[in-house]
């Protein structure tokens, strides 16, 4: 039978794409390795495994089980009866419990997940409610401790409890960054795939990343065009236009000439700042168009150009006669590499050049009167056209990755071409190949030659082959036989290392050691984890985690009013989002401590932002560590104008969303989903016949609503002296902004920088929510209550080492969920 055409290769492929998307049975043993001993360090049990604790506890010493119920009578039952019994017993049975059934601590531990609930209800001071007296501190601290202390205690009496990861493909960020390691290929294929869905506030969560049709389909066409791209460069393109305009822009008649200004004019609402992904290295032509009007007798406009924060080019635009500049161009052309690129255009020295009679700087000697205002002028349009003088051919990078930086010069003999695909598939795979997976790539590979055509042709076949593998799209790992965790073998932790922190492949190192069985020593382990937060593609823990649980990712799409917020310009908010991503990747990169994402005084602050927050003394488009002013009411990450934006609504701001997110991504105390058929608030009287306050303070006198909103209002009303894009305002319409609060344990504050005070006292409460979160965001699955003590193992680590950032991850990847893997749990 003659081989295959290629034309028929990939269409023969994607019936065992379809069937492996459906078989889970396929993707449990796709990957069956021997699992490997790695140090395991002690570990937590769970829940789960409730049944081994309790055959543990049967044959425990009597005289520790009383004194274990002694301690629970004395400690545990009467806070019970004297503040939760009234609303949990028999009769009321709010919640649908009854703690006054618990007489002694094996109560605690037949019913670990119940208990676990009032432990977070207790440590949060979500219980008792608001509306009943407080206990006593001491009394409350004792009880926490004593319940964190028992759960300790059971962990340790049975197998450790690891959860289970189903298997997952990769999402879209991380087949492009996959791409780019394995291949050198960086257009962001995967752009072009249906979004991800998100779970437990993650895009990498296995049980939400389906595979659809479309997606197999879009896999298919992506797969070509990476294999081409890689093995011969991007095909000849056609100049194209791409025309790029502010969203929106009021003319600025204001005659005011500034003698303290950004002379660059980037930071000014006049410059349009966007940000384009280059398909290919070449040159391309920029075409600023110009619209409003110029003083009749200033000099011609001086437009700048600029491609990732330098000034490559200064064009003087001469207007009309009567100052009109509409229409009126300049071009520029760039020679651009691929990727992604920050252009602006701006007005250099905006009220330089003008006549003498507006008063400005180095004024010229029209002695036309004042007219036009000097900022009735803006750039409308950019357009970027190309590329011309397409640089053609594979890049440097993607040689390396193919051929070791030696491709050959004509068509390689049969053992360089088995090297070339083994070393391929073995980096695809994030694991050792096997012989026969090596002869089936390199028979395709043989086949296209004997069908006529050349190596590299036969090469594209078999990365195409290799990029649709259920190997390279999904992440892989056997599952034990049922019965204790075992280690995952030392591939598989390699692709968890390099997944959570780079959000791609394992580098070379990281598969050398795993392959020499070095890789799970707890030195080596811990060494590899400074080196790869070290690595610059680290920055992917700060875009994709950091860009998640502070959500920061999404002001590029955040819909705002923007004719009411016209502050809110592209640069600012391209300065917002920058500010947040340098500060935690400093903290990351320095080993801060977390607790400075909660009260640092310190930022990173270019000169739009430094302005935005009424610093002075920051000039120029570099982002530099400022600190801040001790009267400033900036202090961690809750005061960014980022966080601020997107916890605010398009026309105003929100304290029940601010207070929503201060809970669920400081506290770890996120409140149950609003009732159906909550009322809106009356919008038209905000700030005109009514305050923010006095109609949320209406919406709590429902009592289904109150308990929640007594939790969250007091935190978000701290903030409101920052309006809808985190400016600073004292006003709210007409009425002054009270930011007063008081929280339901009875603390009070007035304004962010004493609501910030609290928080910061609440360590054990942040160093539990960044320890959950970035858990969770690691392991690909949402948390369970079996996990959380994990989660105050890692958050009690944490405290011991300082709070430091490495101590964070070292406790993540050092937990049996990170190093072990059990068998599928059976279905209820």
């Amino acid at each position: 039978m003659p081989p295959l055409p290629k034309k028929l290769v990939l269409p023969a492929l994607v019936a065992s794409l379809a069937l492996f998307a459906c078989s889970h049975e396929a993707i449990t043993t796709a990957n069956s390795q021997p699992v490997s001993k790695a140090a395991v360090p002690p570990t937590l049990v769970a829940p789960s495994v409730a049944t081994a604790a309790m055959l543990a506890l049967s044959k425990e010493n009597p005289a520790d089980v009383a004194a274990r119920n002694e301690q629970f009578t004395k400690i545990v039952r009467p806070f019970v009866e004297n503040n939760c019994v009234e609303c949990h017993d028999a009769d009321t049975f709010e919640a649908k419990l009854n703690l006054d059934a618990y007489k002694d601590a094996n109560g605690v531990v037949k019913d670990r997940t119940r208990w676990e609930l009032v432990y977070n209800k207790l440590s949060h001071g979500e219980m008792p409610p608001a509306t009943q007296p407080r206990p006593d501190p001491a009394q409350l601290k004792a009880v926490t401790q004593w319940l964190a202390a028992e759960f300790d205690r059971q962990d340790k009496l049975g197998p450790p409890y690891v959860g289970h990861v189903a298997p997952r493909r990769l999402n879209r960020t991380e087949y492009n960054n996959t791409v780019r390691d394995l291949l050198g290929v960086d257009f962001q294929p995967a752009d072009d795939f249906p979004p991800d869905d998100s779970g437990y506030g993650f895009d990498n969560n296995g049980d939400v990343l389906s595979m659809s049709p479309m997606l197999m389909e879009k896999y298919l066409k992506a797969a070509e065009n990476i294999a081409r791209t890689a093995v011969y460069g991007v095909e000849q393109l056609k100049p194209t236009s791409y025309t790029h305009q502010p969203w929106y822009i009021d003319f600025d008649t204001t005659k005011e000439v500034k003698a303290d200004y950004d002379e660059t004019g980037l930071s000014m609402p006049y410059a349009l700042h966007v940000t384009q992904r280059i398909p290919v290295e070449g040159d391309y032509d920029m075409t600023a168009i110009n619209r409003g009007f110029m003083p009749v007798g200033a000099d011609p406009a001086h437009l700048g150009f600029w491609v990732d924060g330098k000034l490559v080019h200064e064009a003087y635009v001469t207007e009309r006669d009567d100052g009109e500049m509409n229409g009126l161009a300049a071009t520029y052309r760039a020679h651009l590499t691929a990727g992604e690129h920050w252009f602006a255009v701006s007005l250099i020295k905006i009220y330089e050049g003008l006549p003498p009679a507006y008063g400005g700087p180095n004024p010229n000697k029209s002695e036309e009167r004042v007219g036009k205002s000097p900022t009735e002028h803006f750039i409308s349009n950019l357009v970027v056209n190309g590329p011309f003088n397409q640089v053609l051919g594979p890049t440097a990078e993607s040689l390396q990755k193919l051929y070791g930086g030696n491709p050959p010069a004509g068509t390689p003999d049969a053992a360089r071409t088995r090297q070339i695909v083994a070393d391929l598939a073995h980096r695809a795979y994030r694991r050792p190949v096997t012989d026969k997976e090596v002869d089936d790539l390199t028979g395709l590979v043989t086949m296209v030659e004997k069908n006529g055509d050349t190596f590299q042709e036969g090469l594209c076949v078999a990365i195409e082959r290799m990029l649709i593998s259920p190997n390279f799209l999904f992440r892989l790992e056997q599952d034990p036989p049922t019965g204790a965790p075992q280690p995952v073998n030392q591939n598989e932790l390699a692709t968890r290392l390099a997944y959570f922190l780079w959000s791609s492949m394992p580098d070379d190192e990281l598969l050398k050691l795993a392959e020499t069985g070095k890789l799970a020593d707890p030195a080596t382990l811990e060494a590899q984890v400074h080196r790869m937060i070290q690595d610059p593609k680290s920055f992917a823990l700060v875009e994709n985690f950091g860009g998640q649980w502070l959500q920061f990712r999404a002001l590029e799409s955040h819909s705002l009013e923007r004719k009411n917020f016209q502050q809110y310009t592209d640069y600012t908010r391209m300065s917002m989002q920058q500010e947040t991503e340098q500060f935690f990747n400093y903290i990351m990169r320095e080993d801060r401590s977390v607790m400075d994402f909660v009260d640092a005084d310190y930022s990173f602050l270019n000169q739009r932002m430094a302005e935005y927050y009424g610093i002075p003394g920051v000039k120029g488009t570099e982002f530099r560590k400022v600190t801040l002013p001790v009267s400033s009411y900036r202090r961690g990450v809750i005061t960014q104008a980022s966080v601020l934006t997107v916890s605010s609504y398009a026309n105003r701001t929100s304290p029940v969303i601010r207070g929503k997110w201060v809970l669920e991504n400081i506290l770890n105390s996120a409140p149950p989903p609003p009732p159906a058929n909550v009322p809106s608030l009356k919008e038209e009287d905000l700030g005109v016949s009514t305050t923010m306050r006095q109609q949320l303070e209406a919406h709590r006198a429902n009592p289904v609503c109150a308990s929640c909103h007594a939790r969250m209002d007091p935190l978000g009303f701290g903030l409101e002296n920052f309006d809808a894009v985190g400016a600073w305002r004292d006003y709210d319409g007409k009425f002054p902004i009270d930011s007063k609060g008081t929280l339901p344990d009875g603390r009070s504050f007035n304004g962010p920088a004493q609501l910030v005070s609290i928080l910061t006292v609440d360590k054990d409460a942040f160093a539990e929510c960044i320890s959950d979160k970035l858990l969770t965001y690691a392991l690909g699955r949402g948390l369970t209550p079996a996990d959380q003590g994990t989660v105050r193992h890692i958050a009690a680590q944490l405290a011991a080492n300082d709070y430091r950032f490495s101590s964070l991850v070292l406790g993540i990847v050092n937990s049996p969920q990170f190093l072990l893997r059990a068998s599928a749990e059976p279905k209820p």
